[in-house]
């Protein structure tokens, strides 16, 4: 029997079986039990994937691959960041954030007054990543061969200073994105060092990929929460988690409605990871005005006119459009 053939002969199979009888491809984080899809939504026919690892993705939303970036290139990504932190080179358009807690403090010029880098875009080194080509043939699966490098991070968790601001809350990466349609959108996540519950880990909810953008806002936290760290208002506190802890060049792959988070990082080193959003180059822009994607519109406009002392034409679309960069394929309508 030919390879096509016997693949989708275990399919069928796996679609014909019980639900209690299947259960999580090894390469993701933990066990997790589910039940068949319909049909096969969320993936595209492709020879990389597994049937086991298709439907791990379909059901949950996430699928981690083990060991897939290599620590010669973790540790690349590594340096041109402390590069960055140090002030050795300015990259146009880079994002450089700092924690709440320390945003009034003393200013370092070193990692440790910064959290987050975002928008690496025009920086080589970093770029790197979202073009490796380990990360392309598994993004593919997901989106199909014209793929967009549409937002990039790096980042740096820091030891949490006392008032949990190292927290992010529970929040759907589409709430920021106003680009279409959702499925064929993807993220690529990259542990630079061990990522565990300690020091802040992903949480994700499983199966979360299937309901629909939920509203967002700041949570009222106690402590202060850092800007644009806006959470899902309303989940289900009694839905299952999974801790995605994971290895150095451990990556996890996502669907843009996973519900997911992070705890503080409760050790005093900072965590570090990497990241890109992909789209496929036909996705399409949408009008996010009388949406639940409003608030964040206005957020995003404000600080583009406060930073770069545009006028109000500027629009949502635009600061996207801006940032994409295609990666492979043609870039057709982004």
């Amino acid at each position: 029997m030919s390879r096509p053939l016997e693949r989708l002969r275990v399919i069928i199979n796996h679609l014909d079986r019980h639900p209690a009888g299947i259960r999580a491809a090894p390469t993701s984080a933990q066990t997790v039990s589910y039940g068949h899809p319909q049909r096969l939504r969320y993936t595209l026919d492709n020879d990389l994937l597994t049937p086991e690892q298709r439907l791990f993705y379909e059901e949950n939303g996430f699928l981690l691959i083990r060991n897939l970036v290599s620590k010669q290139d973790i540790d690349r990504f590594r340096r041109e960041f402390e590069r960055i932190c140090r002030q050795e080179i300015k990259v146009p358009g880079l994002v450089v954030m700092r924690d709440v807690a320390i945003a009034k403090s003393e200013f370092v010029p070193d990692q440790r007054a910064v959290s987050k880098v975002q928008d690496f875009q025009e920086d080589p080194e970093l770029f790197r990543y979202c073009s490796l080509p380990k990360i392309l043939k598994y993004v593919e699966c997901f989106i199909g061969p014209n793929i967009m490098a549409m937002h990039t991070m790096l980042i740096n968790k820091p030891p949490d200073a006392g008032k949990k601001t190292s927290r992010h809350p529970m929040h759907q990466d589409l709430h920021y994105f106003p680009f279409r349609p959702v499925d064929r959108i993807v993220c690529a996540w990259t542990a630079m060092e061990t990522v565990n519950r300690q020091n802040g880990c992903l949480v994700v909810l499983p199966g979360s990929h299937k309901g629909t953008l939920q509203e967002h806002d700041y949570p009222e936290w106690e402590g202060g929460v850092n800007k644009m760290y806006h959470g899902v208002r309303d989940y289900d506190p009694e839905h299952p988690r999974v801790h995605l802890e994971m290895e150095k060049g451990d990556t996890v792959f996502f669907h843009p409605l996973l519900i997911h988070g992070s705890g503080m990082n409760q050790t005093q080193g900072f965590r570090k990871a990497i990241s890109c959003h992909y789209a496929s180059g036909d996705c399409y822009y949408i009008d996010v005005k009388g949406t639940t994607q409003e608030n964040i519109e206005k957020e995003v406009k404000e600080i583009i006119v406060r930073r770069h002392a545009v006028g109000d034409e500027l629009t949502f679309k635009d600061t996207w459009a801006i940032r994409g960069r295609l990666v492979q394929g043609e870039r057709i309508s982004m």
